[in-house]
């Protein structure tokens, strides 16, 4: 549930998504930010230049590359060293990144990204969806969804302080809808520098490239030992899961704000229905279900705020008792028809007592808009499904026929 203390109309100003996370990145102090420009996630890397041009960042090198392969690269070689670091990208540049998504989180680098969700190509799409993210799921990275422009800021510290972890060490994405939260202007409390210390501790790793102590990152591993590696990278993953939740609890704690730690529940204690969503589409869940209530339909929302790591546990004991759960997608795997929330969720409840039938929707692909009334026909459709059983598992919403 979320939860806000002490704030204040003062305490806030309106400012540009994009402008709350850089400032958020700003006041957890990094020490290399390199980044290429691409839409929508320019002005935060645009913002942050400002901040070191007019000294209000210390001790951070802005690095100017000619590519997002060679931004996360910078990345790797800084953070080997044992420098807090830096990112945003969004889409194309995500896929870009690809090969070094995958070294980062070999070499355990807490690398901490902003990803601007946006449509990949083709068609050319500047407009959100989570594909670019949701299909970076295997590279090893942690990854965090926002629902607002508030926890999109707050979750970069958060960011730091699981990645960061000694029984972690993972880089991290925090994900945010592209242009819905990037480019709005909303009412935020900017990240509070004088508290961060409290929270944050410095990054001072065990172990960094140094010439007095020399160490090799990144080795070659034959057949006998590549397995090792890999589990140790799972290892660190189910580590993040309760490293996840404190980090949720301790930011309430030193800054008043809690957005839910793996999950967030809205309306589930009795609900029949459940939905299941990601990022910014959660505020139009949450009003079709105050509406709803108030016409006595059970319906209920299983916030997800990390598909990596995945929260089984925390999903099965929210829906076990649920009458049918409903996912919605800003996504999809072309050949399986679904989306990564509707695969995993059905996953963690095979070889489980729990037999609740699971629907999909793939929704809001291209930055499509995702009205009131989409959301409460899917929930219409889910009562059939109670009543007569699954039609169709996983299916497109508003598709346009005269377009097909």
């Amino acid at each position: 549930m979320v939860k806000l203390r002490n704030i204040t109309k003062d305490m806030m100003t309106v400012v540009e998504g994009s402008y709350a996370v850089a400032y958020a990145a700003k006041v957890c102090r990094p020490n290399v930010i390199s980044a290429y420009p691409i839409t929508p996630q320019t002005h935060i890397v645009e913002e942050l230049s400002q901040f070191i041009a007019d000294g209000e960042l210390e001790n951070c090198e802005s690095i100017n590359v000619e590519s997002e392969f060679s931004a996360l690269s910078t990345l790797v070689g800084s953070s080997a060293t044992g420098a807090r670091t830096y990112s945003a990208t969004t889409s194309q540049g995500l896929a870009l990144m690809h090969e070094v998504l995958f070294n980062a989180s070999g070499m355990r680098l807490p690398i901490v990204v902003t990803v601007v969700n946006r449509a990949l190509s083709a068609p050319i799409s500047i407009w959100n969806d989570h594909q670019d993210s949701v299909s970076e799921r295997d590279s090893g990275w942690i990854q965090l969804y926002a629902e607002d422009v508030q926890e999109a800021a707050d979750m970069i510290a958060q960011a730091y302080k699981v990645g960061e972890d000694p029984d972690v060490m993972l880089p991290v994405m925090v994900c945010m809808d592209g242009f819905i939260l990037s480019h709005v202007y909303e009412p935020v409390v900017l990240l509070e520098e004088n508290l961060i210390d409290k929270y944050l501790p410095s990054f001072n790793p065990e172990y960094k490239l140094d010439p007095k102590n020399p160490k090799t990152f990144g080795a070659f591993a034959p057949p006998a030992s590549y397995t090792e590696f890999r589990y140790a990278q799972e290892q660190a993953m189910t580590a993040a899961i309760d490293k996840i939740e404190k980090a949720a609890d301790d930011f309430y704690d030193v800054f008043g704000r809690y957005y839910g730690g793996l999950i967030d529940e809205y309306e589930t204690d009795d609900a029949e229905i459940i939905i299941l969503a990601m990022g910014s589409v959660i505020g139009t869940i949450r009003d079709v279900i105050y509406n709803l209530r108030e016409k006595g339909v059970k319906v209920g929302l299983l916030k997800v705020r990390a598909l990596r790591p995945f929260p089984k546990d925390a999903i099965k004991e929210v829906i076990k008792d649920a009458g049918v759960v409903v996912t919605l997608d800003k996504n999809i795997s072309v050949g399986m028809n679904e989306g990564a929330l509707c695969t995993e969720t059905k996953a963690c409840m095979y070889n489980t007592d729990i037999n609740v039938p699971v629907v999909g929707y793939m929704i809001g692909l291209g930055g499509r808009d995702i009205p009131e009334g989409t959301i409460e026909n899917i929930v219409e459709e889910a009562k059939e499904v109670m009543d007569s059983g699954i039609s169709i598992e996983s299916q497109f919403t508003d598709l346009r026929e005269d377009l097909i």
